[in-house]
């Protein structure tokens, strides 16, 4: 039986571990990037690990996400992440270059290399044939030092796509309807890949969108094959030395297989509030429409907004509508300056924001209460915008557009056509934002703002605490360590952040683990689900929790929590959540000697119940090590001291 493409990437990686779907392997990894939201505490733990020079082939650090300046706070840590790449040897991309995910796969991915970054968006680079995965910020840093990265062998899934798209229907419809088809834990475990002759018709900016929102799967990533697609992308990117055909062999064996058919999708939107819930745009109807933010990592590349520019020509934003549009990259915005685009955008009425995240992490453009806000993002989450009562949906370029002249919800399908962009032959390359290794002659730089990371004590012989929080299913690291423009500033202070863990269900929380100084978390299915961000492990450390009890993990999160020392229990039965209530003492008798001896089913006692139910807590022999010292750093300090 032959492999498929993830497989035979995997493959040329590996350093421990069989090619078993839910073995833990290892694999080494070419190239890492981290953003400023995650960056400064992967690079202080990076320092922790006393190392001279980062080991991959390109590690890159990008100013993306806290770009808006009210205080010290955000340029502190964009100083102290600029001179601690320039110490270790990482590239450094500079406010207002663009989002990392853009302008990696424009400048830096290369087919067939593994990447991993600390952002949960990092496999947008899987539309250049790249194995990218998302990854705590600890993961990330280690893999500089050169360790390898371990995760749970994924199974795989093959997506078909066949014919081509109409005209008004994009990739974000495809993955939406991906979405639509596998829900937002449906590939959890899983890569995703594409194939068909419905493949070649799509441009590796269109197959970016696609494994941009695999995130929004759960997936462990997504990929696509290098090909022509790819090689006219890298040519035009003036890096065509970079291109490897890759492809899966023809009798490759998958788990699951799917088939899309293009010609039959139509424009979807993801309704309030899960990526997942989704519906087609004549379905939902002419809504009325408030806000319109165009671009993000997942819609802001050429191409993109090309089609929006074509749109927008001549025509006026409706009055009602507030229209945001913020181009991936330096890159994009260059080139639409330069072609006039920029400003039939300008002349439409539409706003013109910095090449970043912006609105998508919730850093600005907050809608009004109770507004519609359309958003070509990959993120819809309650709060995540920045205005509880807002009402988000996702969308595809042309339907925002389209919309934002409407004032209303409009489909591509019933509005005039357009003239399609055409691919360019060559992009504009200008790599001046880009500060190479070593080319500053400076020491690192801390603000007053950067405060040491938390860490964990060893495991003790017995676990007892209360309940502090119990919770639904799909919590995302957004209820948990929510993003917002007050916030962000504050990435790299773990004891201010702590005042408002969970603060979006229950604004009790914080004080009240700080009042416990110990406690456990009671979860449902997919609890931590979203971001990468490790400050959603690490602040309910700094809180003194213990433990979750969830009937189930996202990858990444149970990952955070494992490095943090935090125990992921998955309860036996899924019943035995709706026993436990906020506020019960649980405990479980000879813990450390349970997992030392590598017992995987474990007896709790609900005191306050006078019961017991049994808990799953699997652990590699990694894991196991790291449990036991109580997180990563210490077990590495453990082994630099014997």
């Amino acid at each position: 039986m032959g492999l498929t493409l993830s497989q035979k990437i995997i493959q040329k990686h590996l350093l421990h571990g069989e090619m078993k779907a839910g073995e833990e392997i290892a694999i080494s990894i070419d190239q890492t990037l981290t953003q400023d939201s995650t960056g400064t505490m992967a690079y202080l733990q990076l320092e922790a690990m006393n190392i001279d020079q980062i080991k991959t082939k390109r590690s890159v650090a990008y100013i993306d996400h806290n770009m808006l300046q009210v205080g010290f706070e955000n340029a502190d840590d964009h100083k102290y992440i600029q001179t601690v790449a320039n110490k270790y040897g990482i590239y450094f991309s500079k406010p207002g270059n663009g989002i990392c995910h853009q302008v990696h796969l424009e400048r830096f991915g290369v087919p067939g290399q593994t990447l991993i970054g600390s952002d949960s968006h990092t496999p947008t680079c899987g539309g250049l044939g790249m194995l990218a995965i998302g990854a705590g910020g600890l993961d990330v840093a280690l893999a500089m030092a050169g360790q390898p990265y371990y995760l749970k062998m994924p199974k795989m899934v093959q997506i078909k796509l066949t014919g081509a798209l109409r005209t008004g229907v994009s990739s974000k419809d495809i993955i939406l309807e991906v979405l639509r088809l596998l829900s937002v834990k449906g590939g959890v475990g899983k890569i995703i890949e594409y194939s068909g002759e419905g493949v070649k018709t799509l441009t590796v900016p269109e197959r970016a969108t696609m494994t941009n929102m695999g995130a929004e799967l759960g997936a462990t990533t997504s990929i696509f094959p290098s090909d022509e697609q790819t090689y006219a992308f890298l040519k035009a990117q003036q890096r065509e030395q970079d291109f490897t055909p890759l492809v899966a062999d023809e009798d490759a064996d998958y788990d699951e297989c799917y088939e899309i058919h293009l010609d039959e999708l139509e424009p979807l939107v993801a309704k309030p509030h899960s990526p997942d819930a989704v519906s087609t745009v004549k379905e939902v109807g002419a809504i009325k429409v408030d806000q319109v933010a165009i671009g993000s990592c997942t819609n802001g590349s050429y191409l993109d907004l090309m089609k929006v520019a074509a749109i927008l020509k001549g025509k006026r934003v409706h009055p009602d509508v507030s229209l945001v549009i913020s181009p991936g990259s330096k890159q994009v915005l260059t080139m639409l300056a330069q072609n006039g685009a920029l400003a039939d955008l300008i002349a439409s009425g539409a706003r013109i924001l910095e090449s970043g995240c912006g609105p998508c992490i919730g850093m600005g453009q907050a809608p009004a209460s109770h507004a519609v806000s359309l958003r070509t993002f990959n993120r819809n989450f309650y709060g995540r915008c920045g205005t509880l009562s807002a009402q988000v949906y996702l969308c595809s370029p042309e339907t925002a557009a389209y919309s934002a002249i409407s004032g209303t919800l409009v489909s591509p399908l019933q509005a005039t056509t357009f003239e399609h962009p055409s691919f360019p032959h060559q992009f504009e390359v200008l790599d001046n934002s880009i500060i190479l290794p070593n080319e500053l002659k400076q020491d690192v730089v801390r603000g007053p703002n950067i405060k040491s990371f938390p860490l964990n004590e060893a495991l003790k012989k017995d676990l007892e605490a209360s309940v502090l929080l119990k919770v639904e299913d799909n919590i995302t690291t957004d209820h948990i360590m929510p993003s917002n423009a007050k916030l962000l500033p504050y990435r790299s202070n773990i004891p201010y952040l702590s005042n408002h863990c969970f603060e979006t269900i229950d604004s009790t929380f914080s004080s009240r683990a700080k009042q416990a100084k110990q406690g456990f978390i009671v979860g449902g299915e997919n609890y931590g689900q979203g971001s990468s961000r490790e400050h959603a492990a690490l602040v309910p450390l700094y809180l003194g929790i213990k433990a979750v009890f969830a009937k189930s993990f996202a990858r990444i999160h149970r990952s955070n929590l494992i490095n943090s020392g935090i125990l992921p229990f998955e309860f036996e039965q899924s019943s035995d959540y709706d026993l436990i209530e906020e506020g019960d003492r649980l405990s479980i008798k000879n813990l450390k000697e349970a997992i030392e001896l590598n017992q995987t089913q474990l007896t709790v006692t609900n005191q306050s119940k006078q019961s017991t139910f049994t808990v799953h807590l699997p652990l590699s022999p990694r894991e196991k090590e790291a449990i036991l010292a109580g997180g990563i750093i210490n077990l590495i300090r453990q082994r630099e001291e014997a």
